[in-house]
């Protein structure tokens, strides 16, 4: 039985952006061709370089504005896309390509502070992401975030 589930951003949340042009922190939004894989945040899969059309602009995936509140540049695709959908398995586009997705999973309280750190590495994700949940009680939910850039991939969320 799985012990997680993926929360990538709402098809919603990605039409307002496009239909504003304005970020939650009123920036313009901007669009630019991949010149990297992404992912794209709503659908989780890798943009395609030199090819897709991305869209970039801040974004903090807290619901609470404290210290802990890391906010940063995201990427979603330009035209609209149906948001990652087999959300009890960590999006294996991502989960197999190490060398563009090197991951760290980051867990957070109910309070939203910042009380746990992993490099994935070489790890499987989805085992990982499990034991955690199992062993570390005090997570309410993770942060996958690429390792490299430090930018917000996806909340997962325990079940």
């Amino acid at each position: 039985m799985k012990k997680f589930k993926i929360v990538p951003l709402t098809k919603e949340f990605a039409r307002k952006i496009r239909e504003t042009n304005i970020d939650h922190f009123g920036n313009k939004v901007y669009d630019e061709v991949a010149s990297g894989k992404g992912p794209c945040r709503v659908s989780l899969r890798p943009f395609t370089v030199a090819e897709d059309i991305r869209l970039v602009f801040a974004y903090s995936p807290f619901l609470i504005n404290n210290a802990f509140d890391q906010s940063g540049p995201i990427f979603i695709h330009q035209k609209e896309v149906e948001p990652y959908s087999d959300i009890y398995n960590f999006p294996p586009e991502i989960k197999n390509d190490k060398e563009n997705f090197p991951l760290s999973l980051i867990g957070y309280s109910k309070e939203q502070k910042m009380i746990f750190t992993k490099l994935v590495g070489d790890r499987d994700i989805d085992l990982l992401i499990a034991e955690i949940f199992e062993t570390e009680n005090g997570i309410e939910y993770l942060h996958a975030r690429n390792s490299e850039a430090c930018c917000f991939i996806c909340k997962i969320e325990r079940i």
